[in-house]
């Protein structure tokens, strides 16, 4: 049960709703700008972004729905998600978790907060704090874990990492699980009695470090990374991108009914 000192920023109105989903952040700069405030002021929260697989995911499992609706800030993680903003009339920008650590990283070092990793390998983990480091001098990266095969992010090893994280001093904590698990652990660290804004980011320390290759800019601009993820590992993703172009595709028709 969640301490009643907590300090949690309730995060701005949602701008869009998308079935179980929600965005509420437009643009990177306000979000960046959101989180360093929080993070000085030691408002702990959580930051997610939403992309069609979320979508997906929300449809059944109510602990992910749980999660979403407690979230201080939702980005659009994908053109889909852009796109359907859009026909709701909402101007929205497309903020991922690969795109928002370095930002973000930098803004910290020049405001004095420190960060933390959590999750990946220990490897990639490594290597990704070395070149933030060497890319943005001050960074201070006050911890660095993984967590155990099996991590449940609702148990007790969940809930002990939480407090190291939390007494690392640390003001941002980068999750690094995949979803939902990395938004299962943040909405349940945020429970305990927490300063830290929890970022949930993805493959971004696999990018960063180098140990994975993110899509060519012009995929990125285009709205088509996706495209690319799949031809780097077709059996791994082939499923999950299939579940999601239909889940978009039932929208649009859906949408189209409606109109």
């Amino acid at each position: 049960m969640a301490s009643p000192d907590i300090k949690r920023s309730a995060g701005p109105a949602d701008l869009v709703r998308i079935d179980a989903g929600r965005v509420n952040v437009a643009t990177q700069a306000e979000l960046i700008a959101r989180v360093i405030a929080d993070a000085r002021s030691g408002h702990g929260g959580s930051v997610f972004t939403l992309n069609l697989d979320h979508l997906v995911k929300l449809r059944d499992d109510a602990a992910f729905r749980e999660a979403y609706a407690a979230a201080t800030y939702v980005t659009a993680d994908g053109a889909p998600v852009v796109s359907i903003a859009r026909r709701q009339g909402m101007a929205v920008d497309r903020v991922t978790g690969a795109d928002l650590v370095v930002p973000l990283c930098q803004a910290a070092a020049e405001s004095g907060v420190s960060i933390h990793l959590f999750g990946t390998s220990d490897t990639i983990r490594d290597a990704a704090a070395a070149e933030l480091r060497a890319e943005i001098p001050g960074l201070v990266i006050a911890g660095s874990e993984s967590p155990p095969r099996g991590f449940d992010p609702n148990g007790a090893e969940a809930r002990a990492a939480a407090d190291r994280i939390a007494a690392s001093g640390a003001g941002i904590c980068f999750v690094a699980l995949g979803a939902p698990k990395q938004e299962l652990f943040a909405h349940a660290a945020t429970q305990r009695a927490s300063s830290v804004v929890y970022i949930c980011i993805g493959a971004a320390l696999d990018f960063i470090s180098g140990h994975s290759k993110r899509a060519p800019v012009a995929f990125q601009r285009t709205g088509t990374e996706w495209v690319w993820r799949f031809l780097q590992e077709p059996r791994r993703l082939g499923m999950r991108y299939a579940g999601s172009m239909a889940y978009y595709i039932a929208y649009l028709l859906k949408g189209s009914r409606r109109g």
